[in-house]
C-alpha cells in the first residue's frame, strides 16, 4: 500500500503560485502546473455527481409511458448527464495514464492499473458518449434519416471502434479476459450503428429500435462502470469479479430484446394493414 506522502512524491517539486500571481499581477512569468492526483480527485467528484443523475434519471423513461412528456424530459436529462459523465471519465482515464499508481494507491500493479483504469475506462467513456449521442440523434432525426450521417456521429463510431480495439489489444497483452470480452460490445455497436447511419432507406420504425439500443446501451455502460469501478472503493476484493461486470449487460440486453420484439410486432401489424410498409424507404413517426 502506497502512503499518501509517497503517492505525491513525484510532484513534490510542482511550482506553487501566490494569489497575486494568480490574479494576474505576474502574468508574464506565470506557469501553472496542476497535480494529476488533485485533478483526478476533482474529476472523480464531478463524475460521481453527473453519474448519479444519469443512474437515477434513466428509470423514468424506462418505467414511464413511452413518448410522454416525462419520457422526453427525463430522457434528455439522462442523455446529457451521460454525455457529461463520459467526458469527465475521459479526463479521469488520462490522469490515470499520467500517474497510475499515484491515482490508484490501492495497487502496486502498474500495468493492470493502466489497462483497467486507464485504457478500459477511456474505452467505456467513449462508448457511453457515443451511445448517448446516437440515441438522441435517432429520435431527433426519425423523419429525416439522412441527418444521422453527420461528422460528429460518424467520428464517434470510429473513435469507439478504435478505443474498443485498443482495450482488446491491451487485454491480450495482459492476458485479461475481462478487457477482451467487454471490448467486443463496443466493436459490435460501432459496426451496427455505422451500418444504420449509412443505410439509405431503413424499414419502418427502425429509428425506434436504434434509439432504444443507444439509450439502453448507454445505461448498460454507466451501470457497468458504477458497479465495477465503484467496487474498488467499496468492496476492493470484488473489483474484478466478472459478475459485477456482466450483470448490467445481461439485464440491459434482455431489456433491449424485449423492446425490439415489441417494436417488431408493431411493425408487422402495421405492415398487415398497409402492404409494402416493411419495404425499405418507408418511415414512420
Amino acid at each position: 500500500m502506497m502512503s499518501k506522502t509517497r503517492s505525491h512524491a513525484r510532484y513534490e517539486n510542482v511550482e506553487t503560485i501566490s494569489s497575486k500571481q494568480f490574479c494576474g499581477l505576474d502574468r508574464g512569468s506565470l506557469v501553472v502546473h496542476l497535480d494529476p492526483v488533485h485533478l483526478f480527485e476533482i474529476l472523480v467528484a464531478a463524475h460521481i455527481c453527473t453519474g448519479t443523475v444519469g443512474l437515477i434519471s434513466m428509470w423514468v423513461p424506462i418505467i414511464g409511458r413511452k413518448g410522454g412528456r416525462n419520457h422526453k424530459r427525463w430522457g434528455k436529462v439522462f442523455s446529457y448527464a451521460l454525455l457529461a459523465t463520459g467526458t469527465i471519465a475521459i479526463g479521469i482515464s488520462l490522469c490515470t495514464l499520467s500517474a497510475p499508481l499515484e491515482t490508484h494507491p490501492f495497487s502496486d500493479d502498474e500495468p493492470l492499473v493502466v489497462g483497467i483504469f486507464g485504457w478500459m475506462m477511456m474505452y467505456l467513456a467513449t462508448l457511453t458518449i457515443m451511445l448517448a449521442w446516437y440515441g438522441l440523434l435517432c429520435i431527433r432525426n426519425k423523419n429525416h434519416h439522412e441527418r444521422n450521417r453527420n461528422v460528429v456521429n460518424v467520428v464517434l463510431q470510429i473513435a469507439t471502434f478504435i478505443a474498443a480495439a485498443n482495450c482488446a489489444w491491451y487485454g491480450i497483452q495482459l492476458g485479461n479476459g475481462l478487457m477482451i470480452g467487454i471490448s467486443t460490445i463496443g466493436l459490435l455497436a460501432a459496426v451496427l450503428n455505422t451500418h444504420f447511419i449509412f443505410r439509405r432507406t431503413p424499414p419502418i420504425n427502425e429509428w425506434l429500435i436504434q434509439h432504444t439500443r443507444g439509450a439502453v446501451g448507454a445505461g448498460i455502460s454507466v451501470y457497468t462502470a458504477f458497479l465495477a469501478f465503484g467496487a474498488v472503493n467499496l468492496l476492493p476484493a470484488y473489483a474484478f469479479n466478472p459478475i459485477l461486470w456482466a450483470t448490467p449487460t445481461v439485464l440491459g440486453v434482455t431489456l433491449l430484446l424485449y423492446h425490439q420484439a415489441k417494436i417488431t410486432r408493431q411493425r408487422r401489424r402495421l405492415a398487415a394493414r398497409t402492404p409494402g410498409t416493411l419495404e425499405p424507404g418507408t418511415q414512420a413517426s
